[in-house]
């Protein structure tokens, strides 16, 4: 049984015979025999099929067929040691069959999931791994769920709003209310904390926190507008911290004070009103900056200095808050302090009501003040006592595990947070009389056991803690918008991996500052609640577009997402914004519009696979589908131009297309709108000149854009140049966005030696067009076609010869849309039989002109009567000469038979075409442009002939479009 799991059945083969898996690229397989210690399970080598007897490659007839334990089996150790020589001297070889080495070794899948070291490649450009490049560098101790998540969430949403504003809250809005505003603010941060969770565990994510997210979910252009908000805002919020504390520290000790305090009168002027002292202005400003310089210091120092000094940040927080609660459940009426009630149930119903009323700048009520606070005020005052749920993902690169931590860790801080805070409305509306709640600013302190100077040191310390925090992750949000390269004048702040962001760093010191100097808290916190809610919104929006979307890539871990909670949760953001301040808002959404615009401006080209791009491809499907299949009626037509760049080798090899064909292409959309599609095709074999083709798409999309042509590049590579035309004009396009139009440049080298092919192929393209059904418009004279800044006056002519949809007239419109052609008029001629029908054929056309609503001159021309010019007479002599010569050629190759042309056919060809053509001459030798009829080939005529009637028609013309329309009208008389 032992013996039979190492068995190896060979069939025999002959040295003179190739087994169609030895013809497979010139590979087959070999025995492999597992060991004890071998991991390889199958091994590939590529062998000489033409050299059968060469020692690498020992015959397969060697290896018999065994059963049992015969002597094939005995010689299993032989090819057991043959298979480890194999193993050691072609150790390079493994999985050849696939072309690569092993997965895990060739593209380090554990060091992509655990530390990525690149961001997603550029629109245009290739990503590049590095193989067997060891990698030297120290991992960086990472952070678990609790210290690397939940821990920095809860420090920063447990902030200056809490100690120092939330009592006042309660005592302003009263307790229902309270818990509304509670409610309200937490349901915006809890359906943000979902879709950030749904994002991030969307795949890897790098540093940057909400502005990766966001700008890989929306686009460069959107993330970096948000971002940068989002940047301001962090540095907003550490003057804010740094405020509190500072407000804190003179209300603690009001003798450290440099200059006199404000005294207010709490409810008025009235004499028995309590005289309240408030820090003035100028110590805020002094002891902000002093503080501030301080914790740059710090930050300064790197993320090994900011982790050891955060938990001497953190503790206080833990502290103050059982110190809280304790001296709260040991309060009783009037102790520790006057208006102090305990928990009472009486206290519960007066304080159940709001009472709005008017304040000073610091928040004491006043009948003379200039703030009268309401709800949406207080929302703005108290919003930023929910954030901070972002403290975690901007993290995000010093974290072990970013799907498993961000979505736990950011949702249990913000839902323990939030519990938090609707218990402690409740116990503060029973606690203290309004009174007390509305002049005591720091009534977490007055009731904080055993004694205030913990809670005032524990205030000081969680608020410099959250500082800190804001001040470390600014700079580095700064850092990574600079390092994507999207804002040139972003550069100054790029930083090396795993380096410190200095620049930045000041940067962010000298915004903190500036905002310091204010000085007032109760202004900044509107602008600090508007960039923060301006990143939720971004977030929210993010996952609705990913959600509603449901691309193949879109399988995050976290499976408790919706679009509709995310599109609530994007809606309660903008709503929250409007509430806090109509003024506010714009200015926010303005800076945010005028920084977008800016990236759209000035900003590097990124493609990192947003969700816009997937809505727009979403989008293109369904419009395809609604479109259907079906005749495009005439009213929704639109010209899709195919334009053939390089058909008759007339241009250097350097230069994908000729210049003036983007300008043609242009005059055939009205105001821009359409698609054109631009063809090169290259000779040779496809797998030979796959990466020309690169190339050449390349330098014609660039040649596309340079050109400010909306179109599409394409290259095909084709044995020949007609045989790649038939594969173009078959497959070409999706549905009813298939190109209509066929462009090219009429061939006037067509006669040169080296260019005798140029005849069959361009006939063979006009017949491939008119079996396909496209229409085919060929440029005669391109090098003098008009750009926009030059002016045409004169005349368009068009010679209407036969029926083509209207094709000819809606071109002619088309052109007098553009700038260089609006000064024209249009002339239609017709070309009538017998001179009796001029008048009457003159007379249809206006009236089909008018239904049409074109405005045109109608001239009705009678071939019988035409004019006879030199210059035609002897274009026409030396075309009938050169047909003559070709005939002459073809019967003295043949003989004496019939050459299987008609010569008096090919005659009156010649003559029609001479008619034409000294007709066209006499009326538009001026013309800014003539249209004419494309004649189709004639069956049994070479193309030779059919070039030579082309030639004689154009002949001495210098600007003409020949236009051949298809059987569908593209323009109609009715509404």
């Amino acid at each position: 049984m032992e013996r039979s799991n190492n068995e190896v059945e060979l069939e025999e083969s002959s040295d003179n015979q190739v087994s169609p898996g030895r013809a497979l690229g010139g590979r087959k397989y070999k025995p492999v025999f597992a060991q004890d210690n071998d991991r390889a399970v199958l091994e590939m080598s590529s062998i000489n099929l033409g050299n059968p007897t060469s020692s690498s490659a020992p015959p397969a007839n060697r290896h018999k067929k065994s059963k049992g334990g015969g002597p094939a089996a005995d010689g299993g150790d032989g090819l057991r040691s043959k298979s480890r020589g194999l193993n050691s001297s072609q150790s390079e070889s493994k999985l050849e069959l696939f072309g690569f080495d092993s997965l895990v070794n060739i593209l380090g899948l554990k060091r992509m999931a655990g530390n990525p070291t690149s961001s997603s490649p550029r629109y245009g450009d290739d990503a590049t791994i590095n193989v067997g490049v060891p990698n030297h560098h120290v991992p960086e101790v990472k952070l678990g769920t609790i210290a690397g998540v939940f821990l920095p969430c809860f420090q920063n949403i447990m902030g200056i709003i809490y100690y120092i504003r939330f009592s006042w809250i309660v005592g302003m809005a009263g307790i229902g209310e309270s818990l509304l505003l509670v409610a309200f603010c937490g349901s915006c941060t809890f359906l943000t904390t979902m879709s950030l969770s749904a994002i991030a565990t969307n795949g890897a994510m790098k540093g940057g926190g909400p502005y990766y997210l966001i700008s890989r979910a929306l686009g460069p252009e959107v993330g970096v507008s948000i971002g940068l908000c989002f940047f301001l805002g962090n540095a907003v919020a550490g003057a804010l911290y740094v405020l509190g504390a500072v407000e804190t520290f003179l209300d603690a000790i009001p003798k450290a004070g440099l200059f006199r305090a404000t005294l207010v009168r709490a409810n008025g002027t009235d004499a028995s009103s309590e005289s309240i002292s408030s820090p003035s202005l100028h110590d805020l400003q002094v002891y902000g900056i002093i503080v501030t310089i301080l914790l740059c210091f710090v930050v300064f120092g790197g993320v090994k200095m900011i982790n050891r000094v955060a938990p001497a940040f953190l503790v206080p927080v833990v502290i103050s808050l059982f110190c809280i609660f304790i001296g709260v459940f040991s309060a009783r009426n009037d102790y520790p302090a006057t208006g102090i009630t305990g928990l009472s149930l009486e206290s519960f119903r007066d304080n159940w009501v709001s009472d709005y009323q008017m304040t000073n700048n610091a928040g004491i009520p006043d009948h003379n003040g200039k703030i009268y606070w309401d709800f949406n005020a207080l929302v703005g005052l108290f919003f930023p006592a929910v954030t901070g749920i972002m403290a975690g993902s901007n993290r995000s690169a010093s974290l072990k595990d970013t799907q498993r931590s961000i979505p736990i860790g950011t949702l249990a801080a913000t839902l323990a947070t939030s519990g938090l805070y609707f218990v402690t409305v409740i116990i503060f509306g029973s606690l203290a009389t309004r009174q007390k709640l509305l002049t005591d600013r720091l009534l977490t302190a007055t009731v904080a056991w055993p004694f205030p100077a913990i809670i005032y040191i524990g205030i000081i310390l969680s608020t410099l803690g959250a500082a800190l925090q804001s001040l470390t992750g600014a700079p580095r949000l700064l850092a990574a918008i600079a390092n994507d390269d999207i804002l040139p004048v972003l550069n100054y702040f790029k930083v090396a991996d795993d380096s410190e962001p200095h620049t930045a760093t000041l940067f962010t010191a000298i915004i903190c500052t500036g905002c310091v100097i204010i000085g007032n808290l109760d202004l900044i916190t509107p602008s600090v609640t508007m960039f923060f809610l301006m990143c939720y919104a971004g977030v929210n929006f993010s996952c609705f577009l990913l959600d509603l979307l449901d691309a193949p890539s879109w399988r995050p871990r976290w499976k408790f997402h919706h679009w509709s909670l995310a599109l609530l949760g994007a809606f309660l953001c903008i709503l929250i914004m409007l509430m806090i301040s109509w003024t506010f808002t714009a200015v926010s959404l303005a800076l945010a519009t005028l920084i977008y615009y800016y990236v759209c401006l000035k900003g590097k080209a990124g493609d990192w696979g947003d969700g816009f791009k997937s809505a727009y491809f979403q989008l293109a499907l369904r419009s395809l589908r609604s479109l259907g299949a079906n005749q495009v009626h005439p009213k929704n037509w639109y010209p899709i131009p195919l334009v053939f760049c390089r058909p008759w080798g007339m241009l250097p090899e350097n230069v994908p297309c000729h210049p003036k064909l983007a300008d043609f292409a242009n005059c055939m959309k009205k105001k821009g709108r359409g698609m054109s599609i631009f063809v090169s095709i290259l000779d040779g074999d496809y797998h030979e000149r796959a990466e020309d083709a690169k190339v050449a798409s390349r330098a014609l999309g660039a040649y596309i854009e340079y050109r400010k042509c909306e179109g599409v590049a394409e290259i095909v590579v084709a044995p020949t140049m007609s045989e790649g035309f038939r594969s173009i004009v078959q497959i070409m396009g999706l549905g009813n966005l298939k190109p209509n139009i066929i462009v090219m440049r009429y061939p006037e080298i067509w006669r040169r030696e080296n260019l005798k092919d140029i005849p069959n192929t361009f006939v063979g393209i006009i017949n491939d067009c008119i079996v396909a059904n496209k229409a085919v418009v060929i440029v005669k004279g391109l090098d003098e076609w008009p750009n926009e800044y030059q002016k045409q006056y004169g005349t368009i002519d068009l010679y209407w010869i036969v029926r083509d949809g209207g094709l000819m007239l809606l071109l002619s419109q088309l052109l007098l849309t553009k700038a260089s052609f609006e000064s024209c008029r249009i002339q239609v001629f017709c070309i009538a039989e017998e001179d009796a029908d001029a008048e009457e054929l003159r007379n249809d056309v206006k009236k089909f002109l008018y239904d049409l609503r074109m405005q045109a001159e109608v001239v009705i021309i009678s071939l019988k009567s035409w004019e006879q010019l030199d210059e035609s007479i002897e274009a026409f002599r030396c075309s009938r000469d050169r047909v003559s010569d070709y005939v002459a050629a073809i019967r003295g190759e043949i003989g004496k038979g019939d050459v299987g042309v008609d010569e008096k056919q090919v005659e009156k060809f010649l003559y029609t075409t001479l008619k034409l053509n000294s007709t066209i001459l006499k009326y538009s030798r001026m013309a800014a442009v003539v249209l004419v009829s494309l004649p189709p080939p004639p069956a049994n005529h070479p193309a030779y002939f059919y070039m030579e009637y082309l030639d004689l028609l154009v002949e001495n013309v210098p600007r003409l479009l020949t236009v051949r329309g298809y059987r569908k009208d593209v323009v109609t008389l009715f509404t």
